[in-house]
């Protein structure tokens, strides 16, 4: 059985694709199999993915019966998934070459449910273009819902430690996953190295700023269920952290 379960949902990315592919199988840890969810795609995605899946075994195509959206497509991944550890990985972002290795050796060293890493951003072209994104030590379930430092690119789950895993069908999916397994009463923990791309293309900055934000106060009213004066708490915190962080981008 693999020990790392790759967790990837895509939808049109035929021009970024084949780079992520190789950005896993360039690493240094190779007991890992990668399950790409296609989200029914409209061009050459799925093709090259069983081009690549056809030449390596450990890569694996599931293709959604509709577009359902990356929550459900993170899902039908992880319902597929053998191994011990899912890591989070989208479908235009890269890893560098010891992510995993350093990682697992990381995760190793203290079983956590959760563990992230630093990362850098780049554009569409692939060139960086930001500063080294560094991150904290330790989050638990209240420092998390004010804070933006676990991205998705970055996390791994352990889930001998963590438990049951589910997608919620909400925006940043991701952000809920991680909240819904802190809030057992785990912890998640950082490792201040930079082995991961996060890509940043088509949305304007200030665009996508608003939708985060949205994304975020829906997160705590709807899916947490927060009172409006400890939501407006975190959010003011989260905020402030979000702001911090671009200004590293």
């Amino acid at each position: 059985m693999p020990l790392v379960s790759i967790i990837t949902p895509s939808w049109n990315v035929e021009s970024l694709i084949g780079e992520t592919i190789a950005s896993v199988q360039a690493q240094t840890f190779g007991d890992w199999e990668f399950l790409i969810a296609d989200d029914c795609s409209t061009d050459r995605t799925t093709a090259i993915v069983e081009q690549h899946a056809a030449a390596d075994p450990r890569i694996k195509l599931i293709r959604q019966p509709r577009n359902g959206g990356p929550a459900l497509a993170r899902q039908a991944a992880i319902d597929h998934a053998k191994g011990r550890f899912l890591a989070f990985l989208d479908s235009d972002d890269l890893w560098l070459p010891a992510k995993l290795e350093r990682q697992i050796a990381f995760a190793k060293e203290k079983p956590t449910a959760i563990t992230y890493t630093a990362y850098r951003r780049i554009d569409e072209a692939g060139s960086v273009t930001g500063r080294l994104v560094t991150v904290p030590e330790q989050l638990n379930y209240g420092e998390l819902l004010k804070n933006t430092s676990i991205a998705t690119l970055t996390a791994m789950v352990d889930r001998e430690v963590a438990g049951e895993i589910a997608m919620k069908d909400e925006p940043y999916d991701d952000f809920c996953l991680w909240l819904s397994i802190l809030k057992r009463g785990h912890v998640a923990r950082g490792l201040n190295e930079d082995l991961a791309r996060y890509r940043v293309r088509g949305v304007s900055v200030s665009s996508r700023r608003l939708r985060s934000a949205g994304w975020v106060w829906h997160i705590y009213r709807n899916v947490e269920h927060l009172s409006l004066a400890k939501s407006g708490w975190c959010f003011a915190h989260w905020a402030t952290r979000a702001w911090l962080r671009r200004r590293e981008f």
